[in-house]
């Protein structure tokens, strides 16, 4: 009895399996210089899931492999920022508050300034700069006690920066906080001469906290590609450059993801706060605050807003920008569910959201939003759905503005150069090693609106960038 239960339970599990991964049967065939440019690149039909349709329409005008799984990489940010924007509002905000443990007497404040992180994805270094700049226009000139950081709106367990590809100091990826500056980047500037290369991080970090330990070599080789050329590698608490820099290449820099978000706010006050007229006594500490429970109670000096989430998607749509979008994620699970966000919060938000409201997307796999991710599933049919309906709610258009315009800005940039297709369709990308993904929207003929969908999972995806373009040529014909 046991050995037939467990060989009945092994059996499902392999058809559910199969379901999953098996490619699926349902093909439309594709437009015949689609389909010889997959066999170019050496993508298998079976690899590729396509959805071409009309805005409301009941039928779609192209489908192939629509209900199988793919990973979207960064395409799935359609989903997190639509959530949001449906939920929240184009003009949400999220807040940054800053409190006072003692009294302020003629610009001298006799005690702790507290930063209360509010999940804002916007404070890059000029908005931070604004946000002390109205601290000091609001009378804090010396801080007696010390700047304390409260990041208690998340409670995410650190990410090891170079789990995802080994490639820590990349800018995507940076780890989310509640009190996040610039991204968690600071810039590495190089400079060269005719015997040297100089290297400094802006702003500089205290010797402690990251050294620089310069090895570049400087070589008359042209400037082109001369990112390939060196390798800045962390190690313990230092920087260290190796590799060449061509002295033809002058002054250039590079963001990095260097140090963990705390650190990178102390960095960055400190740079900017007596650039301000500003002064500290004590010290940057992080350190969570019940500030409802100081005794005497806490004074609110400023509570600064991030600009409208309308502007917020455009920023993480247009440019992938993935940090951005996981926080988002993490804000609509604080919102739904209470402080502090989760994962966990973050993730079931959107699936209740997209339940609520029968948006059927039952294949939908989700682990932080952004598509940063091997684990993220969707398919192409559930795309669709999800672009069908965001057409008919009030935040269509500040969502379909979030899309960055073919061959004219963000990641679509300079595609398909003087086609048809540059500026009349709005899509997102994704890529991640094995996957090349697109999705959004295009005119059709006399001004019809298109949903399309192009999702490419194989080893030569990278490949399959001239089979997308003559998709969106033809979804326009």
């Amino acid at each position: 009895m046991r050995i037939a239960a467990a060989a009945r339970r092994w059996a499902q599990r392999a058809l559910i399996v199969s379901l999953l991964w098996a490619p699926c049967t349902a093909r439309a065939e594709l437009p015949a210089d689609v389909a010889q440019a997959l066999l170019r690149a050496g993508i298998p039909e079976s690899h590729v899931g396509i959805v071409v349709q009309e805005i409301g329409a009941p039928q779609p005008l192209l489908e192939h492999a629509a209900e199988q799984l793919f990973n979207p990489a960064s395409v799935m940010k359609l989903v997190t920022t639509l959530a949001a924007l449906d939920s929240l509002g184009p003009a949400h905000t999220f807040k940054t508050r800053v409190y006072s443990d003692g009294p302020l007497i003629e610009g001298v404040l006799h005690g702790n300034l507290i930063f209360l992180g509010g999940g804002d994805p916007s404070l890059t270094l000029e908005r931070f700069w604004l946000m002390l700049r109205e601290l000091r226009q609001r009378g804090v000139r010396e801080i007696r006690g010390d700047v304390r950081l409260d990041t208690q709106y998340y409670q995410i367990d650190a990410i090891q920066p170079g789990a995802f590809d080994q490639a820590p100091l990349r800018p995507y990826n940076a780890q989310p906080s509640a009190l996040l500056v610039n991204f968690n980047l600071l810039n590495l500037r190089l400079s060269s001469s005719v015997n040297e290369i100089v290297a400094r991080v802006e702003p500089a970090p205290e010797a402690a906290l990251l050294a620089l330990v310069n090895q570049l070599q400087v070589t008359d080789a042209p400037c082109n590609g001369w990112r390939t050329t060196l390798t800045p590698i962390k190690i313990d608490a230092s920087l260290v450059l190796s590799g060449a820099y061509p002295s033809a290449c002058g002054e250039q820099s590079i963001p990095l993801n260097l140090l963990h978000p705390d650190a990178t706010f102390g960095v960055i006050f400190g740079e900017l706060w007596p650039a301000l007229g500003g002064e500290l006594v004590g010290q940057v500490r992080p350190g969570n605050v019940e500030v409802s429970a100081l005794e005497p109670p806490a004074r609110l000096l400023l509570e600064f807003e991030s600009p409208s989430l309308a502007l917020l998607v455009r920023d993480i749509n247009k440019h992938s920008n993935n940090v951005m979008a996981k926080m988002l994620l993490l804000n609509l699970g604080a919102t739904r569910f209470g402080a502090p966000a989760t994962w966990q919060k973050g993730t079931q938000a959107i699936l209740d959201w997209a339940n609520e409201l029968a948006i059927k997307m039952p294949d939908l796999v989700l682990e932080n939003g952004s598509g940063l991710s091997r684990s993220e599933r969707i398919s192409p049919s559930s795309l669709a759905r999800l672009l069908g309906y965001a057409a008919t709610r009030p935040a269509y258009y500040e969502f379909a503005a979030s899309l960055p315009a073919v061959g004219l800005e963000g990641t679509q940039r300079g595609r398909m150069n003087g086609s048809a297709v540059v500026g009349a369709a709005w899509l997102k990308s994704g890529t991640l090693n094995g996957a090349r993904n697109l999705a959004g929207y295009v005119l059709g003929p006399n001004g019809s609106r298109r949903i399309l969908i192009m999702l490419i999972n194989h080893p030569n995806a990278a490949a399959g960038a001239e089979a997308q373009n003559l998709l969106l040529e033809w979804s326009m014909r």
